[in-house]
């Protein structure tokens, strides 16, 4: 299977979205809105939630499943307040002590005027900050597409995984051609320089682990229990010691 059919395996609207991996994965959901700062944005869903007996934080990018309900959360691109939210429900887990758990899935952030004129580049910057040095532990699965700085904004974790057709990259494959090669009949030959397939990813050292798809409830079982096998060992690990592999995951690139 070529890199741009993973692409298109990604992009594939018979995928589960954020809302179904909090609902297969966890129990007690408790969703919170807002980002106190301009509105909720539909695009990015977050909350409280017990993993067994362990209380998280859950943060997922969520496209919707119907055509309606992807008008409804922008197709998965979040605005500035939609990371502003996200930031909220991190800082809020770090003062109880609460692991954060984040699904991605997004084709990137919201490019539009009025994302502009609210800061975007600025929320995804705080954002990227503030999680270099969140005193919680993060884990960060990519369940779809993992689209430039929209998808980093949730990604700077302890751990990143990766579903087995999800993909990450800086850019799109048609952003990529269309900028360097100023053709978009070269997406194909994009998708493979990018190196954005998880066995790629997997083998740079970017991700942690490549999660099966045989199935979506067979996938949904075993991050439970991945998470259940995660959370205690980072939760247990000193905080100077957390942030310091989290810093030294990241500067190696």
């Amino acid at each position: 299977m070529s890199a741009y059919d993973k692409v298109m395996l990604a992009r594939s609207k018979g995928r589960p979205t954020g809302a179904a991996y909090i609902e297969n994965i966890f129990d007690g959901f408790v969703e919170l809105h807002g980002d106190r700062r301009f509105a909720d944005d539909p695009a990015i869903v977050g909350g409280l939630a017990l993993l067994g007996n362990i209380p998280v934080t859950v943060i997922a990018i969520e496209k919707g499943t119907d055509t309606k309900e992807r008008l409804r959360r922008n197709f998965g691109m979040p605005n500035p307040e939609g990371y502003r939210k996200a930031l909220r429900l991190m800082k809020q887990a770090e003062k109880f002590q609460r692991p954060v758990v984040c699904f991605v899935d997004t084709s990137g952030a919201y490019c539009g005027l009025g994302a502009e004129e609210r800061g975007q580049g600025q929320a995804i910057a705080e954002n990227l900050m503030e999680l270099s040095t969140l005193r919680t532990p993060v884990i960060s699965i990519l369940i779809g597409e993992g689209g430039s700085g929209g998808a980093l904004a949730l990604a700077l974790a302890d751990q990143v995984w990766i579903l087995e057709n999800a993909v990450y990259s800086v850019i799109s494959p048609e952003g990529c051609a269309s900028i360097l090669w100023k053709d978009s009949k070269k997406v194909k030959e994009a998708a493979e320089c990018l190196k954005l397939t998880a066995q790629d990813l997997e083998a740079n050292g970017v991700v942690e682990r490549v999660i099966p798809e045989e199935d979506f409830e067979s996938a949904f079982a075993q991050i439970k229990e991945l998470l259940a096998e995660a959370l205690p060992g980072l939760i247990a690990t000193p905080t100077e010691e957390l942030l310091e592999a989290r810093y030294q995951r990241f500067r190696k690139f």
